[in-house]
C-alpha cells in the first residue's frame, strides 16, 4: 500500500489505487468548482512557512476546498486550528492530491482526538484504529444510504476515509444544519422536543455482518445497546442546531407511536436528501476529506461495480449529543 490513501467567514478494474480521505463526523448538487456567490469567494489562511493556503467553498450549503497543504507533514497548532475553523465553517473539506500513507493518516486524525476502534468492521492489521472498507463484485457495497456513522455510541464520532475505482464511487454529503434550517418553525420546535433510538442492529444486520464470526458480530451488539439521542442536536462550538436521525442508525422516535414515528423519520430522511443540502465529491488519486460527523450525513455511490474500491477510514471519537436548551 504505498499511498493510499478554513475559509472563516464570520458574516474504486481489478488495479485498484488508493487514496486518502479524511473526515470528521454531503447528494449531489455537482462538485463545484465554480464559486458559490458573491458572499462565498475564496478565502485564505497563511501557515507557518508564509504559504497562502486557498479555501474555496464548494457550494452555499455544505463544502469548500483546500488546495495545496500537504497533510504528511507535521503541521504548527495555528495552521491546524485553522484547519479546524474551516471545517466547522464548512462541515466537510477536501485537500486534493494527497500523498498520505495509513500510519499518517492515522497521525493526522488523532491530532483531533483519540480514535474510535470498530467493533465490527475489518481494519488494518499494523494500525487498528484504520477500518478497511474493500467492496466489490464479490463484497458489495452497503452504504449507498444517507447515513451518519456509528450513532448507536453513546459518544458520536468525527470521522476519516480512504480509496478509489477508475470510474464512479463518488461520495455525497448532506448538511443538517441546512436541511433544519428549512424546516417551518412550527416543525422546528415540535422536533426540538422529541429523542430517537439509535440501533447497532439497525445499521449492522446479522445477515449482512455475521458471516463467518457470529461471536464478533454477537459481542458487539452486546457491547454496543441502543441509546437515545435528540432529534435535534445542538453543534457543541457552534452552537448551530441540525438535524440528528439517519436512515442507517436510527430505529425509531421515542415519543411518538410506531406509525408517527415512521412518518416523520420517513419525511425527515427524505428532506435531508434534498440536492440544495448536498455537495458531491469526484474522488482523484490521493484526496482527501474530512468532515464533521455531528451534524452531516454522507452517501457513497454505488455505481462503480464490477470494478473493486477500498476505502481507509479513521474515526475521531467526539462529544455526547445535546439537544435544545428548553
Amino acid at each position: 500500500m504505498s499511498n493510499n490513501s478554513v475559509y472563516t467567514e464570520k458574516g474504486d478494474n481489478v488495479t485498484v489505487m488508493y487514496r486518502t480521505i479524511i473526515v470528521v463526523s454531503a447528494l449531489p448538487c455537482g462538485f463545484a468548482a465554480a464559486h458559490c456567490s458573491h458572499r462565498y469567494t475564496s478565502a485564505f489562511f497563511v501557515d507557518a512557512k508564509g504559504h497562502h493556503e486557498h479555501v474555496d467553498p464548494t457550494t452555499v450549503a455544505i463544502g469548500a476546498v483546500i488546495d495545496g497543504l500537504d497533510l504528511s507533514r507535521d503541521l504548527d497548532k495555528a495552521t491546524m486550528e485553522q484547519i479546524e475553523e474551516a471545517l466547522l465553517t464548512h462541515q466537510v473539506i477536501f485537500f486534493p492530491k494527497q500523498t498520505l500513507t495509513p500510519e499518517q493518516q492515522r497521525d493526522f486524525a488523532q491530532r483531533f482526538g483519540p480514535l474510535h476502534i470498530h467493533p465490527i468492521l475489518p481494519a488494518i492489521q499494523e494500525w487498528r484504529e484504520i477500518v478497511k472498507l474493500d467492496t466489490s463484485i464479490d463484497n458489495p457495497p452497503d452504504t449507498n444510504v444517507w447515513h451518519t456513522d456509528v450513532t448507536f455510541i453513546e459518544l458520536v464520532l468525527l470521522d476519516t476515509s480512504d480509496g478509489l475505482p477508475p470510474c464512479g464511487g463518488d461520495t455525497c454529503w448532506s448538511s443538517n444544519v441546512a436541511s433544519y434550517n428549512a424546516l417551518s418553525e412550527p416543525f422546528r420546535r415540535f422536533l426540538g422536543g422529541l429523542t430517537a433510538e439509535h440501533s447497532f442492529v439497525q445499521g449492522f444486520s446479522r445477515e449482512d455482518y455475521a458471516g463467518g464470526d457470529e461471536k464478533k458480530w454477537s459481542e458487539a451488539v452486546k457491547n454496543n445497546s441502543p441509546v437515545i439521542h435528540p432529534v435535534v442536536r445542538v453543534h457543541p462550538l457552534t452552537g448551530k442546531e441540525g438535524l440528528f436521525v439517519n436512515n442507517f442508525c436510527t430505529c425509531r422516535i421515542v415519543e411518538l407511536s410506531k406509525l408517527e414515528s415512521d412518518m416523520v423519520l420517513q419525511y425527515l430522511f427524505a428532506h435531508a436528501a434534498k440536492p440544495e443540502f448536498t455537495v458531491r465529491w469526484r474522488w482523484s488519486v490521493g484526496d482527501v476529506a474530512f468532515w464533521d460527523k455531528r451534524l452531516t450525513q454522507h452517501y457513497a455511490l454505488a455505481d462503480y461495480l464490477p470494478h473493486r474500491r477500498i476505502m481507509h477510514r479513521a474515526t475521531i471519537l467526539g462529544d455526547e449529543p445535546t439537544g435544545p436548551s428548553k
